[in-house]
């Protein structure tokens, strides 16, 4: 027998292990759990929160794993619980308390791209999927909507909320047409068979636990993970000259690229942090090739943030096949024309995606730089064919110049904010050029790796509307503003299983279809679970297959 009222709602908020972080976003948090608390006394429930404001740390977030453990000793395992998030948060913080509590669970953020709760939110909601937490999810801008405020009802009269998932199909659902789905494949066996290395500096970034393959998983697709610490990587810094610094640096310039420079290290960019940044862009591809890594990631967020500036510019010139070139002892150019793919904040699953597109689009005659973005917001606007939703993609840096307008003409470097980057470094900062895109997502559910993918476009905004979408989120990083095709914004948040987005671009809307048909097919070849989101053209259902086959056999 329950032990709590029965109207009343645990809450709690994960937050940032980062004290700054913490501190600066908890004005934002406190608003918003206002605003909940008060959808929830309509509807006749009180909330208690379940841990307290702390007035040392000068804020209520749970900030560690240890603490979560401690806040969830003391909860009935049977109550109603919902976790809200207006920031970027730690999933591990809570996630251990999560796996066992045995009442509803319903996770809600505010529709900002502020800090962003969005993003944390979805982090939160793949690391449940993975860990195979049964939960609920909610969203909304003031929390007096009618989509939020039915949600909720629902959620409290029966423990569960029904989403609209009528724009995806799987694979098995449909057929692809003959040749490419051979295609596809074929490269699919050949990546499987002679098989890869993902280098990886550190596992498990930010407490994204959805963000690592299991090794099991990640073999029967043809990768290996060649653990790599962060520590090895700051070494190898330490033994890049100052004159090899000089010249990528001095490659950038000639291209035109612009960098922010002040003086003051605590708040501004200097050119002594992109210095730093331009030694561990040279380290990064000498360690893959001395490991034979074909893809990359780098932590970053913990350990190295203490140590040295961010990673977020050698990221993005890694995911460029035109970047500065760098030399082996023996003179040799490693990498030499091509991109070195890197899976931003570590995320494996990104990982996978984008070494299989990058050298898939190679082969289909096509430009394979491709990065992750952060799923950061969206509001809709009139881009000239009408009203539509168009989504805010943002990520910390690693978007590669070949997005960008003006390549790395468009492109600038700005000092990363402090309260996440204490010791600074540049983002690789641009607008993504107009263009068809295909999209995509790897992820753990059941024990199985998943994949959803769609077709999409990046459109132009005009100049006052970009500059105030970043505003709104973070004026630092390079942004997307995109639309997919036969998803609506509900949708993509009740289906998605991470805080990142894969991207990739195409010539135009038909090759993009056919691009993620074959990439679907490569996909199931390598042993994942293949799921078509929203209006991909060209797949024909099984059903209508096996009716044409009967009539064949009967006439």
């Amino acid at each position: 027998m329950a032990t709590f009222p029965r109207t009343e709602i645990l809450l709690l908020a994960s937050g940032d292990l980062r004290l700054a972080a913490n501190q600066d976003c908890w004005a934002a948090q406190a608003a918003m759990e206002a605003q909940l608390t008060a959808a929830l006394a309509r509807q006749g429930y009180s909330v208690r929160r379940a841990h307290a404001y702390d007035p040392a740390k000068q804020h209520g977030f749970i900030d560690s794993q240890k603490m979560g453990m401690e806040v969830f000793r003391h909860l009935d395992p049977e109550q109603p619980l919902i976790v809200a998030e207006s920031v970027w948060q730690y999933s591990h913080h809570v996630l251990a308390g999560l796996t066992t509590h045995r009442g509803p669970i319903l996770t809600v953020a505010n529709w900002s791209g502020q800090w962003p709760g969005l993003v944390g939110m979805l982090n939160l909601n793949g690391c449940l999927t993975k860990a195979g937490v049964n939960y609920s999810t909610l969203w909304s801008e003031d929390f007096t909507d009618e989509f939020f405020e039915t949600g909720l009802r629902q959620w409290l009269t029966t423990g569960k909320i029904e989403q609209d998932q009528r724009h995806v199909r799987s694979l098995s659902q449909v057929q692809l047409p003959e040749a490419e789905e051979a295609q596809g494949r074929a490269f699919g066996r050949r990546l499987r068979q002679d098989k890869a290395i993902m280098g990886v500096f550190d596992e498990g970034c930010m407490g994204m636990y959805n963000a690592i393959v299991p090794d099991e998983l990640l073999h029967a697709t043809g990768l290996f993970k060649e653990r790599l610490s962060q520590a090895t990587l700051y070494a190898a810094m330490r033994t890049v000259s100052d004159e090899e610094a000089r010249q990528v640096l001095d490659w950038l310039l000639a291209k035109g690229m612009r960098f922010n420079w002040g003086t003051d290290e605590a708040t501004e960019l200097t050119q002594a942090q992109t210095l730093e940044q331009c030694k561990m862009y040279i380290a990064a591809v000498r360690l893959a090739d001395e490991f034979g890594c074909a893809t990359i990631g780098i932590q970053y967020q913990q350990g190295l943030k203490d140590l040295v500036p961010a990673s977020d510019l050698v990221e993005g010139l890694l995911n460029n096949q035109d970047r500065p070139p760098v030399y082996a002892a023996d003179g040799r150019e490693l990498y030499a024309g091509q991109a070195l793919p890197h899976f931003n904040e570590v995320d494996e699953c990104a990982g996978l995606d984008a070494l299989l597109t990058y050298q898939l689009w190679q082969e289909l005659g096509l430009s394979g730089e491709t990065t992750l973005h952060d799923l950061r917001w969206g509001q809709s606007f009139d881009t000239g064919a009408g009203e539509e939703f168009v989504w805010v993609f943002l990520i910390s840096g690693a978007a590669p110049p070949a997005h960008f307008e003006g390549g790395y003409a468009g492109a600038s470097s700005e000092r990363q904010p402090p309260m996440y980057f204490r010791l600074g470094g540049g983002s690789l900062k641009g607008v993504s050029r107009p263009g068809a895109i295909v999209w995509s997502r790897v992820y753990v559910q059941d024990n199985q790796l998943h994949c959803d993918l769609g077709v999409g476009e990046a459109v132009q905004l005009p100049e006052a509307e970009t500059q105030r979408r970043w505003q709104e989120t973070t004026p630092q990083w390079p942004i997307m503003h995109a639309t997919l095709k036969g998803v609506t914004r509900d949708q993509m948040m009740a289906r998605h299983k991470a805080n990142h987005i894969q991207v990739v671009y195409t010539a135009d809307e038909a090759q993009a279809h056919a691009a993620c048909r074959i990439k679907a097919a490569a996909l199931a070849e390598m042993g994942l679970q293949v799921h078509f989101c929203g209006a991909v053209e060209g797949l024909t259902p099984q059903t209508a297959l096996r009716d044409i086959e009967l009539a064949e056999v009967t006439g």
